[in-house]
Formats: structure tokens, sequence, C-alpha cells
């Protein structure tokens, strides 16, 4: 028996709504909210880490700038500020996206994050790109700050802006592993203290790697931290440890990892779903 359908003349046959290729507002709104939940506590999310990073430079001027004048042909503190620079960077974008996850965990208010019509790409690209901006409003005010001590000269603008925003975008993305990861305040305090500050202090922030030991200078090389700062130093000094090209492979190449990795994490709700 044949299947025979009847339509009402004049009517219009069904057609399929059009699914959306990315909900931009949905993702617009988890960044803007993760902008402005660092904002409204800028005395703590800002000028904390001000305060914090000119007394690095203080410090460090104090004790070793008399006893190494110069490195790679500039002053000391004119090397230094630097990655001192970006290292708050890196580690306000960390503290923005791991603590905004960690705190909705242990409040149990994650759903309202994972309960909108968002994807998983999308959900990375909004705590991502909020941890990112965190570390780029951080670096700019501690620049100004650092200005009035310091006699800035920008060597190329285009290394200061790439590696600025692939730094801060690397330690949001591992924030946001990180905050996945863990259960209560202590683990995200163990992956800072024995990841990312170790990381930070021995890649180079504070001396040049051309002082240290054979071994030590190759290991330094398998840090991808060692080249988020030296291509943000060479921006301003105009002077490199490393190669350029590959650091700025390197940096690339690892954002691209740990976005995927942090995309199959929120797609399977690792720790994240009852």
């Amino acid at each position: 028996m044949n299947d025979q359908r009847t339509t009402t003349p004049g009517a219009e046959p069904p057609r399929m709504e059009p699914i959306p290729m990315s909900n931009f507002i949905g993702a617009w709104t988890l960044y803007s909210r993760e902008v402005m939940r660092f904002l409204k506590v800028y005395t703590q999310t800002v000028m904390a880490p001000v305060a914090t990073t000119l007394l690095f430079l203080a410090v460090f001027s104090l004790a070793v700038g008399r006893a190494v004048e110069t490195i790679h042909g500039v002053p000391f503190i004119e090397f230094l500020a630097p990655g001192l620079i970006i290292m708050a960077m890196t580690q306000n974008a960390f503290a923005n996206t791991s603590s905004s996850l960690v705190i909705s965990k242990v409040q149990g208010n994650i759903v309202d994050t994972l309960m909108p019509p968002l994807s998983a790409h999308e959900l990375t690209l909004g705590f991502a790109l909020g941890g990112a901006t965190r570390g780029v409003v951080v670096g700019l005010v501690v620049a100004a700050a650092m200005w009035l001590f310091v006699d800035f000269k920008v060597h190329d603008i285009r290394f200061i802006l790439y590696h600025g925003f692939s730094a801060g975008l690397l330690l949001a993305l591992l924030g946001v592993m990180a905050g996945i990861w863990s259960e209560k305040f202590d683990h995200i305090a163990a992956v800072t203290n024995f990841i990312v500050t170790p990381l930070a202090f021995l890649s180079g922030t504070f001396y040049s790697i051309d002082r240290l030991p054979e071994g030590a200078q190759f290991a330094a090389h398998l840090n991808p931290f060692f080249y988020m700062i030296d291509g943000f130093r060479y921006g301003f000094i105009g002077s490199a440890d490393g190669s350029l090209g590959l650091g700025i492979v390197v940096l690339g190449g690892v954002n691209a990892c740990l976005w995927f990795i942090c995309y199959a994490m929120f797609r399977r709700g690792y720790k994240l779903k009852a």
C-alpha cells in the first residue's frame, strides 16, 4: 500500500529551523561576567598585584642591581621590568579562571554556568578570555606604575602584544584545567605553589639563562614559560636568550593543546556533573 500524504491547499511545507552555528550572546555574557567579577574587587585583583610587583622590583634592584649592572647591554632594572610585568599578568590570568571555577563548585552554583545552552567551546572561550583580560589589565597597570621608575624602551610592539596575550591565554587555560580538576581550595593552592610558581620563577624572569650551567639551560628551554617571557622581553630590549621563531610556535602550539584539553573536559563534564 502506497504511503500517501495530504497537505492543506495553499499551506507551505514544513521547514527545518536552522541550527545556530554559535551562541555568541551566551559566550559574550559569560565573558562579561568573568570580567565584571574581577573588576568589582579591583583593589584585590588589580591594585594588589601592582604593589607586589613594585616590591619585587625594589628588592631585586637593591639586592642584585649593584652586583649586576647590565644584562644584554641594558641596565639590570630595564632587563628585570618586562619579566616582572609578564609574571604578574600570568599569575592573575591563572587566578581568575581557577578561582572562578573552584568557588562555583564549592558553593554549588556551577550548575548556573552549565545549564545555559553553551557549547564546550563557548565555555572555554568565555572563561579563557576573561582570565586573559584580567592578565592584560594587570599588565597595563603594572607597566604604568613601573614607568615612574624604569626608562622603558619599546623595540618591537608586535612581540609585546603577541607574547603578552598568548601568555595570559596560556595561564587562563591552565587555570580552567586546574579549576575543573580541583575539588577544594587546597587543590588549587597546590597547583599554584608546585607548578605555576616554580615554572614562572625558573624561566628567566629575574636573570638571563645564559648564566646557567649547560644542563640548566637545556631544562629552561623545555619550559614554555621561558618562551613567553623571552619574547615579551625582546619586545622591550631587543635581545633574546632563545629562538624567537621557536617561541612563537611553542606558545601557539601549547595554547592549542590546552584549549583542546579544556574543551574535552567541559564536553565530558569532568568533575562538573554529578
